[in-house]
């Protein structure tokens, strides 16, 4: 899928690497990512002059997300730059922003890199309008969609003797 020869990478300079994701690929499984359609890749990797192999690109496609204040479905558009850096030993690294460069194998694999890559990304505070009300925090209405009756006073009984200092 999202694979580079390593030899063709040696021998003949920059390789291009273009893929389209679905939705329901096994890269997005056991993540909160849900897709609207494919996930479109596209990267460019290059040796660096110290054997590192460095991958840049972009990804691009479209989240289904939830409001985070009334649990509305929203689609947002997803569209990052990539940089992706392989080196021979990744504990070595001392940033920590590397990915480990299998030495013995013919191919490099860029699928758990882009994967780690978007959910890093991926913005998990999304709301639907900038005016959204949210849901009402004793029914559950959503506030949108209109107005409830339920009280706005403090109910909770945990709060009581906090109330009584402030009335004296």
């Amino acid at each position: 899928m999202l694979r580079v020869n390593l030899g063709q990478l040696h021998r003949e300079g920059p390789v291009d690497v273009e893929a389209e994701v679905a939705s329901d690929d096994d890269l997005w499984k056991d993540t909160d990512l849900e897709w609207a359609g494919k996930v479109k890749v596209g990267v460019r990797a290059s040796y660096a002059g110290t054997g590192e192999v460095v991958a840049r690109g972009r990804i691009a496609g479209t989240l289904v997300q939830e409001c985070r204040r009334c649990l509305e479905r929203v689609d947002t558009e997803f569209a990052e730059e990539l940089t992706m850096v392989f080196v021979d030993d990744a504990d070595e690294d001392e940033d920590g922003g590397a990915y480990a460069l299998d030495p013995v194998g013919e191919e490099l694999e860029l699928s758990k890199a882009v994967r780690e890559e978007v959910l890093l990304a991926a913005n998990p505070f999304v709301v639907c309008k900038p005016e959204c009300r949210g849901l009402c925090p004793l029914c559950g209405l959503n506030l949108n969609e209109g107005s409830c009756d339920c009280s706005t006073e403090e109910a909770d009984p945990r709060w009581a003797a906090l109330r009584e200092l402030k009335s004296e």
